[in-house]
């Protein structure tokens, strides 16, 4: 049992900033009162046995205003669409039931301290739900905050991990910065990290001043100027906890709620939704009783949902091709706080492709098409692309001119080949949905606009058909091009409406999107413009070679089958695996066949010597129909380079992947393989520079574990698996053997990824006890390792998703699953994907932070490629010593964890000489 204080003021200027307009057809606002709304129904559902209250200022002066005559002279007026809406949040917090305090002459700080006092007092846990810094001085043992609009709880270490300083020096934290908004005068120029610095090292407020005239510089100046003022900026920044209330919080009480009165004001306001779920209660209320936290009869959303995005009444979309209506178009463009964008080409790839005409949207329902470049026979007239292209390049060019569109890393691309450099790229909806959910489904435009709208698009095979007589854009009609690349437009800006708000509302998730995801756009296409150049004359002999291997393997696999067959039929290698030479079934198909899956393969490798051969053609056969065949072909006619397509928003953990070519899949291990990379050269007078992270996963496990051995081992320098196996096998460094570091670095690497003994056993070629006793003496050895795990598990369960170092969320829909092995794969993913995330999002940062030193600094050097943890480079060979050097310097400083970073970096005439 607890008591929930809500900071009813605070929900309600926020929910009105942070979300998009709502009104309901009279024009009435109703987005303040949806939001506040839907966070008290989260409150009701995550506390369904608690008693909340909801506090909101009174009208007029208080306390502080007498102590002070300026406090808050400075904040504007509250906006009228959002007085409009106080009164009717009162109206559906009474008929909810829920008490509701507004006290004269205080703030609603000032009652919730009040009353969270009180609680303590009586030995109740005490939930404060709000998004005001100041309560953070609130927090204790039995005091916590919540804020419902980011999903985020604060307890004592929360605040100290926040601020920098425990929950008793917040008031002084606060006097010391002072308060723009409230108008609290403070030290001129100090910030938060200033505060914290002088409160770390002077104690408190008391101390700082006792000991200013020792500060120098400025700031020390600023600080004796402030002295007279201190202490009334710490009394101005105190809640009062005294506050004498109408009632105590032991006769506050929750009532049922009125849902005839709930029906007749959300139907006032149009929330229709609401108006049905109530409607829908009565009937199941009559059948299992409804408590407080079921007043609507469906449960409400564990985090505040966005209010959803009305469609348009009606759809204006426009062909422009008059000059007149376009340059209207572009001073719309010009006013808009923000407008989407999109291109319409002559085809997917980046390098070649044209523009066809282009389209924009600044308000939900209204977009236009402008088609330039529509070549069908009878095609009407159409603006001259050069110049819309020449007028619309000092808006696509100004970096403070906000744009919106769905994978703008396109468009970058066919406006550079256009003389036109793409900027002031704000968002992505396919990465503001990728962030929010990387496991929800498809990120495409067609996808995304049916799962948030609810709106069926119209499909490019729709207006072009399939196929080999399939359209390119330029031969299609103006009318269907028209509506097609308008409604692109238009959509991309509602989707944008409908999922920006849930991003804001969760600090990691806005983070990762704002700091790492959409700065990394431009990044990845310098990257991908780059290419890299490779011979070609190489490949075609490597491909010569692995035929003639192949050729013998088939040879080989005849004889030893006792008659010639399909290597690539899975039928006739089952007829002959499992009838003819009776080889064990290690596995069935779904349909009862025995597999012939490469895992099944590898197992019977060990023992026969037939399917050994199979692998090794199979292997062969991939690399030269994926790489050694089709690399030279998939060289850039124009650049005479290679230029491959990284994908943001296709691995669920964050990692990054490519394709045509997929560069992440080139095997290394192999000789074949190297040979492979040994294509992929630098110009002359350059070299290859590759530099990568060692063992970063295993070192991500040591700061998230905390384990002093793993710690220890790694501070030290030390050779990680061997300085598992010491410990493990309790024998000195020296004399551990080769296969005691591989026995550790088996259990080292497959712990990231779940491993369990079953798996550690197949590994190693011994028993399932023996591993198993293996992986319990390393859990002896490192419990920190063990105990991360047990509470990576326990927590994913209870929240339905874990998060990387960064904030970024992988959703685990299975982790409570009844089903045993999918709620087993779950776990294992839950362990491995704050890892194996983390990693990418370090691998990210690096990116951002050599790129721009790249820009700025004056070297002949760009990055070429990005694969798994790392980076390659063509370095113009008289400056390869200082690229490396700052390449290592900035790639080691992506991320501050408990143990260093290590990067690698290797030179070379080819990317395998450099690796």
């Amino acid at each position: 049992m607890a008591v929930v204080l809500v900071d009813g003021s605070s929900y309600l200027f926020r929910a009105f900033h942070a979300l998009p307009p709502l009104t309901n057809s009279k024009g009435r606002p109703t987005g303040a009162v949806k939001g506040v709304i839907n966070m008290l129904r989260s409150l009701q559902k995550n506390y369904a046995d608690s008693k909340i209250v909801v506090v909101f200022d009174a009208k007029g002066k208080t306390f502080r205003n007498d102590m002070y005559s300026e406090y808050k002279a400075n904040r504007p007026p509250m906006p009228d669409d959002l007085r409009v809406q106080i009164q009717p949040i009162h109206d559906i917090v009474d008929a909810m039931g829920l008490p509701r305090l507004v006290i004269e002459g205080v703030e609603a700080d000032d009652v919730i301290g009040t009353l969270a006092r009180q609680a303590t007092e009586q030995g109740i846990e005490t939930v404060v739900s709000t998004g005001d810094k100041d309560m953070a001085q609130l927090v204790s043992e039995h005091v916590t905050l919540i804020n419902t609009m980011t999903n985020t709880v604060m307890d004592r270490e929360g605040v100290v991990e926040k601020f920098g300083i425990p929950p008793e020096r917040i008031i002084d934290y606060l006097a010391l910065m002072g308060d723009k908004v409230d108008n609290i005068p403070g030290v001129e120029k100090c910030g938060p990290k200033t505060a914290v610095k002088w409160l770390l090292e002077y104690d408190s407020l008391q101390g700082v001043m006792d000991n200013a005239a020792s500060i120098g510089g400025k700031i020390g100046e600023n600080l004796r100027s402030a002295l007279e003022h201190l202490p009334l900026s710490y009394e101005l920044a105190t809640i009062k906890t005294d506050v004498e209330l109408p009632c105590d919080l032991g006769s506050i009480e929750v009532n049922a709620p009125d849902q005839d009165k709930l029906a007749e004001l959300f139907s006032e306001l149009e929330f229709k939704s609401w108006v049905a779920e109530l409607k829908a209660s009565k009937v199941s209320q009559s059948a299992t009783g409804l408590g407080q936290g079921d007043m609507f009869g469906a449960p409400a959303e564990a985090e505040m949902p966005a209010p959803a995005v009305v469609a348009p009444a009606s759809l204006d979309y426009q062909c422009v091709t008059e000059r007149a209506d376009f340059d209207g178009w572009i001073e719309k463009l010009r006013q808009a706080e923000i407008f989407a964008f999109d291109t319409e080409t002559t085809g997917l790839d980046y390098m070649q492709a044209t523009i066809v005409g282009v389209s924009f949207a600044v308000e939900a329902g209204c977009a236009a098409y402008v088609p330039l470049a529509h070549d069908y026979l009878g095609a009407p007239a159409q603006l001259d692309r050069d110049a819309v292209l020449q007028a619309l390049k000092p808006l696509l060019e100004d970096p403070l001119v906000a744009k919106v569109g769905q994978n703008l890393k396109y468009d970058k691309h066919i406006l550079a080949n256009h003389g036109i450099t793409l900027q002031g790229i704000a968002h992505d909806t396919m990465l503001e949905s990728y962030v929010l959910d990387s496991t929800a489904g498809r990120h495409d435009m067609d996808s995304l606009a049916m799962r948030e709208l609810g709106v069926q698009t119209v499909h490019f095979e729709d207006i072009a058909g399939k196929g080999a007589k399939q359209l390119t854009f330029n031969q299609i009609e103006l009318a269907d091009a028209s509506k097609y690349a308008a409604e692109d437009a238009d959509i991309t800006l509602r989707l944008h409406q409908a999922m920006s708000p849930r991003l804001a509302r969760v600090a990691g998730l806005q983070a990762v999107y704002s700091d790492i995801e959409v700065p990394l756009i431009p990044v990845l296409q310098r990257i991908e413009r780059n290419g890299t150049l490779i011979d070609r004359q190489m490949l075609a002999d490597h491909s010569y070679r692995l035929g003639q291997r192949m050729q013998a393997l088939t040879e080989e696999a005849y004889k030893l089958a006792g008659r010639e067959f399909n290597l690539s039929s899975t039928k006739q290698l089952g007829e002959i695996l499992f009838e003819e030479l009776q080889l064990p079934i290690i596995k069935k198909t779904p349909k009862g066949a025995p597999s012939t899956a490469e895992e099944v393969l590898v197992e019977l490798a060990e023992d026969y010597e037939l399917p050994r051969v199979l692998m090794e053609f199979r292997g062969l056969s991939k690399l030269k129909s994926t790489y050694t065949d089709k690399l030279g072909e998939m060289v850039d006619p124009g650049t005479g380079r290679l230029h491959t397509s990284y994908h943001q928003a296709v691995a669920a953990t964050g990692r990054l992947s490519s394709s045509d070519p997929n560069l992440q899949n080139i095997p290394i291990r192999t000789e074949e393989g190297r040979k492979v990379r040994q294509a992929f050269i630098a110009a002359p007078g350059y070299k290859i520079l590759a530099a990568d992270y060692s063992q970063i996963e295993l070192r991500i496990m040591a700061h998230l574990s905390e384990d002093e051995g793993l710690l220890r081992a790694f501070a030290n320098g030390e050779d990680i698996h061997k300085a598992a196996a010491a410990e493990v096998y309790g024998v000195p460094l020296e004399d551990v053997s080769g296969d005691m570091r591989r026995s550790a670095k088996a259990v080292n690497f497959g712990l990231i990824y779940g491993m369990s003994a079953f798996g550690l056993a197949k590994q190693l070629h011994i028993g399932r006890q023996e591993a198993q006793a293996f992986i319990d003496r390393y859990f002896a050895t490192y419990p920190g390792v063990k105990r991360y795990m047990d509470n990576t598990r326990s927590e994913a369960a209870e929240r339905g998703y874990v998060e990387t170092l960064r904030g970024r969320r992988l959703n685990l829909p299975e982790i409570n699953s009844s089903n045993g092995m999918r709620r087993q794969a779950a776990e294992r993913t839950a362990i491995n994907a704050p890892m194996q995330g983390t990693a990418a999002d370090i691998i990210k940062l690096a990116m951002l932070k050599v790129d721009a030193w790249l820009q700025s600094a004056d070297v002949d050097a760009r990055m070429i490629m990005q694969v798994h943890d790392e980076l390659v480079f063509e370095v113009a060979e008289s400056q390869v010593d200082v690229v490396r050097e700052n390449i290592i310097r900035l790639m080691s400083e992506a991320e501050t964890l408990r143990v260093p970073l290590l990067v690698e970096a290797g030179v070379g005439i080819n990317w395998d000489e450099a690796h």
